[in-house]
């Protein structure tokens, strides 16, 4: 399956830059990849590269080469598996020393994550058993002290430690606080991280470990070599204060800053706030297209504080565009130029205006009304992202088609369908709540929800779909579809691999529709999240719509838009749907009607806000940006990158 990245329109000039140039904001090295794919595919022959080197210099002992559990390493796991069925490289002389394990865990238990390395990885390469090193997270509570000292023994003087960086800026379990002097021991969790665990354990925080056995900081620095990794826009913080910043307690990942061999690998989104990324200009020479100079003046601005307009030719100097002057000055021609390319962004009519001059919008006029699909990963992405927007379409008369691509279902509480049962109960139908509360009780953290459990969770959430629809005063019989993608349907939050039986399923949609707009999910950042695959296999269903002679494809133009915690940056924004204060309650109504996803959703992530207060936080920040920018002033802003 394909994966795709978003489109880049300007940037920095590596090509012939000097590594001293390129890195000189950096105190760990990092090499940027569009996606973790590609990213992980370099890391697997730095591997193979380096147990052929040692082989070939005719060393006597295995090569010792530590690996990291979770979800950092899936996509490097699947290329190491990839080139040794190829033939490409052999396991028998290699040791391998797993990081981290949850503790006290049998080495079975499905929410292992050594499991999960053996499942990936081990399972599937000539390692001999005898070679295999995984912290024991069986041995007893007073013998546990002893034992980890005996294992920090055994890992220290790794020839290759590959590592994944955490959103906190933890590697393995060392978090904030550790010791730059820490060894193997037995940690406590905090609650923050335990939380972030839960996910693995049903969302249960009661039967998430307390406590985990992890290698030290001290240990890692005893590694010859050492790669960290990093995917998702979650962990772009994390790698900007490890990576730039000082040393800091806060982020136990920075005092690997002082390892003489180590590079970090990070996909676009982890490293966006890099200084190469934000504000490339103060590196080296960069392609100037009309959006980067837009990125260019809107930093700018925010960087002196001052709107577009009152820019001067000082400013730009000040602050190291002088190239952009000197190329596309004066600075005064420059800030109109901008100012008006942005303010075209600004639209009401996100379906384009009838009858109207559409030379400077963003949308054209014709066809009017348009045939428009709304692809949502989850049945609340689309009122939580675009509901402003998804109104506006509606009531401006536009053919408006809604396509919730998964069930959403493990979303769901089993405190709220207890409640549904006992609702379904007090209107006579009590016959099956006794037989759904066993379902319920009959639940094992780690394994797959029932499937029957399963079933009732989803209807919840489409009835919750439909109510927030018919609010907008859509006809829910005819032009809301939910599309329950195989792959989302595991029973646990693992998914299963998007497979052509995904892609079939919204191409017979586009087919039938045959939409003018279609409106996704841009969030390509989470590197296994079910908004990249989501996007993934629609973007995938529409290349081979195309390659299979659907011309009229070359009509319909895609429109991203993002969730509910990140925004685009407004040098990308090709779309800008103000919404009136009336708008914004009426997207906060209808986030309202999914009531499953209030208060007690099992993954909400670090922000306990409840998803329309995230929404419109979002929405409200746009809108005062554009208006510190110069733009006019406006309730909220709901903004969109136009894919082709």
């Amino acid at each position: 399956m394909k994966h795709f990245t978003l489109p880049q329109d300007g940037g920095l000039i590596e090509k012939n830059l000097p590594k001293g140039i390129l890195h000189s904001f950096e105190k760990i090295s990092t090499e940027i990849y569009p996606d973790s794919t590609g990213a992980s595919d370099r890391i697997a022959d730095i591997i193979i590269d380096a147990v052929r080197n040692f082989q070939a210099a005719g060393e006597n002992r295995p090569f010792r080469l530590g690996l990291t559990t979770g979800a950092s390493p899936v996509s490097l796991y699947k290329w190491l598996t990839r080139r040794y069925r190829e033939g490409l490289i052999s396991f028998a002389n290699v040791e391998v020393y797993s990081i981290d394990e949850y503790y006290p865990l049998g080495p079975n238990k499905a929410q292992s994550r050594n499991r999960r390395l053996f499942r990936e990885l081990l399972d599937h390469v000539d390692i001999p058993k005898e070679n295999i090193h995984i912290p024991d997270a069986t041995v007893p509570g007073d013998q546990v002290s002893e034992y980890c000292a005996e294992y920090d023994k055994a890992v220290r003087g790794l020839d290759l430690l590959v590592i994944g960086l955490g959103e906190h800026g933890q590697v393995g379990f060392n978090e904030a606080g550790s010791s730059e002097k820490s060894r193997t021991r037995v940690v406590r969790l905090s609650y923050r991280s335990r939380k972030r665990q839960a996910k693995n354990f049903n969302g249960n925080l009661s039967v998430t470990p307390e406590t985990a056995i992890t290698i030290g900081i001290d240990t890692m620095m005893s590694a010859r070599k050492v790669i960290l990794m990093a995917w998702g826009e979650a962990k772009a913080e994390a790698v900007r204060s490890v990576v730039e910043g000082d040393i800091d307690p806060s982020y136990a990942a920075s005092y690997l800053q002082k390892h003489d061999d180590i590079t970090l690998f990070a996909d676009e989104t982890s490293a966006g706030q890099l200084t190469r990324i934000v504000s490339p200009w103060l590196v080296g020479p960069c392609r100037w297209s009309n959006k980067f100079k837009r990125k260019a003046v809107v930093w700018l601005c925010q960087k002196v504080g001052k709107p577009i307009l009152k820019l001067t030719q000082q400013d730009y100097l000040d602050n190291y565009l002088g190239e952009l002057l000197e190329l596309y000055g004066p600075f005064d021609k420059i800030n109109i130029e901008v100012f008006n390319d942005l303010q075209h962004t600004i639209t009401g009519w996100p379906g384009g205006k009838p009858n109207a001059d559409d030379s400077t919008r963003p949308v054209k006029s014709v066809p009017f009304p348009k045939k428009v699909i709304i692809f949502s990963p989850h049945p609340d992405d689309d009122v939580i992202s675009m509901g402003g927007t998804l109104i506006r379409l509606v009531e401006q008369g536009h053919d408006v088609h809604v396509a919730y691509q998964t069930s959403g279902d493990l979303a769901v509480h089993d405190d709220v369908v207890l409640q549904h049962m006992d609702a379904a109960a007090q209107l006579g139908f009590a016959d099956k709540v006794d037989e759904v509360k066993a379902l319920i009780a009959s639940k094992r953290p780690g394994d797959p929800e029932p499937k029957e459990l399963l079933a009732i969770k989803a209807a919840i959430r489409r009835s919750e779909a439909r109510a927030a629809d018919r609010s907008f005063g859509m006809d829910v019989s005819t032009h809301v579809h939910f599309l329950n993608l195989p792959f989302y349907e595991s029973g646990g939050v693992t998914k299963l691999p998007r497979t052509q039986a995904d892609l079939d399923i919204i191409k017979r949609l586009i087919c039938d529709i045959r939409p003018d707009q279609i409106y996704m999910a841009g969030d390509l950042a989470d590197p296994h999240g079910t908004h990249r695959v989501c996007t993934e296999a629609a973007l995938e269903a529409i290349e081979q719509l195309k390659d299979e002679g659907c011309d009229w494809l070359s009509r319909t133009h895609i429109w991203l838009y993002r969730g509910a915690w990140m925004e685009w940056e407004l040098g990308r924004v090709d779309m800008a749907v103000p919404l009136s204060p009336d708008e914004v309650i009426k997207k906060r109504h209808a986030i309202y009607r999914h009531l499953s996803q209030k208060d007690i959703v099992p993954f909400p992530g670090d922000d306990s806000r409840e998803f329309w207060q995230r929404a419109e936080e979002r929405t409200q920040n746009t809108a005062r940006l554009y208006d510190e920018l110069g733009m006019a002033e406006y309730q909220a802003i709901e903004v969109f990158l136009k894919l082709c």
